[in-house]
Order: structure tokens, then C-alpha cells, then sequence
């Protein structure tokens, strides 16, 4: 689709991607603890202040933010072979409902694993919706079974996953 430009999102696209946050959430029946306004007012100074790790592309159509994914990266400690080392996690991937299947959300996966190759890092991963594993699979995202994971416990309490 060559009417939607996909590009890393700038400060004056932040609230706009705090926005989608916060629909994503409420399309799957969750509840926001604010407000939609709110929420992307602060989640636009949490992307300001985490510049350095995360990364977010957005899709835009007609002036206005139709999709986003993050790059969260995070530096590995030093092997013998490789000193400088890197993981990332694709993030928050999300397209507004009436613009999907158009090949808009493999455009910002494409962003972000071109992104990630231009930082040298080693992986991606990505921690997936049932109806978007076919999405990433498309795009080179394999299941590995050395790549474990558990949910942290808080005091006996399962830390709840988004």
C-alpha cells in the first residue's frame, strides 16, 4: 500500500502512539486505568524518557497514526567471541482495525527488523496474539525451544502478561 508511510515515529507522533496503546487494550476488553487523553499524555513522556532502549515506527495515513510496533533493545553481556552484544523485542504491535490486512503491520515488522539489523543485534523476539503468529512466521519469526520464558512472581501473584 503506497499511501501509508511507514517511518520511525518523532516526538510529535508520541501521543498519537500512546493513543493506539490504549485502543489496543480497549478492543480487547481491557480496562484502562485513564483516560484515553490522559494515558497518551504520559505515555508520550515515557517514550522521551526511553529514547535510548525502545524505539517505536509508526504507520501513517493521511496525516494521521494508523499503526505502530516498538524495538525494545537490550544489551547482552560480553562473550568471547562477540564483546558488543544486543537482543531486541518487538513490542505494542498494532494496526487501528479498519486498515488491517493490507500488508501495513509486515511493513512495520520489516521496519523493525531492518532497524534492528542496522544496530547489530543478535535476535528478535516477539511475544505474539494467537490470530498474529502467521504474520510473524511470514516475516522469518520462528519458534526455537531453547528460547524459554516464565512469568516473574510478585508475592504469589503471577504478574499479568498484555
Amino acid at each position: 500500500m503506497t499511501d501509508v508511510d511507514v517511518h520511525p515515529a518523532g516526538p510529535d507522533e508520541w501521543a498519537a502512539v500512546g493513543g493506539l496503546r490504549w485502543d489496543s487494550l480497549h478492543e480487547f476488553g481491557g480496562l484502562p486505568d485513564d483516560p484515553r487523553d490522559v494515558f497518551a499524555a504520559r505515555f508520550a513522556d515515557w517514550a522521551a524518557a526511553n529514547r535510548s532502549s525502545h524505539e517505536c515506527f509508526v504507520a501513517v495515513a493521511g496525516g494521521v497514526v494508523i499503526g505502530m510496533t516498538w524495538l525494545a533493545r537490550t544489551l547482552r553481556v560480553p562473550s568471547a567471541r562477540s564483546f558488543d552484544r544486543a537482543s531486541g523485542d518487538l513490542q505494542c504491535a498494532y494496526v487501528v482495525p479498519e486498515f488491517r490486512s493490507r500488508g501495513i503491520g509486515g511493513r512495520l515488522i520489516d521496519a523493525v527488523l531492518a532497524r534492528a539489523a542496522e544496530h547489530g543485534i543478535e535476535r528478535v523476539t516477539v511475544h505474539s496474539s494467537p490470530r498474529a503468529v502467521e504474520v510473524y512466521e511470514r516475516h522469518g519469526f520462528a519458534s526455537d525451544p531453547r528460547l524459554l520464558h516464565v512469568p516473574v512472581k510478585h508475592d504469589d501473584i503471577f504478574v499479568p502478561r498484555d
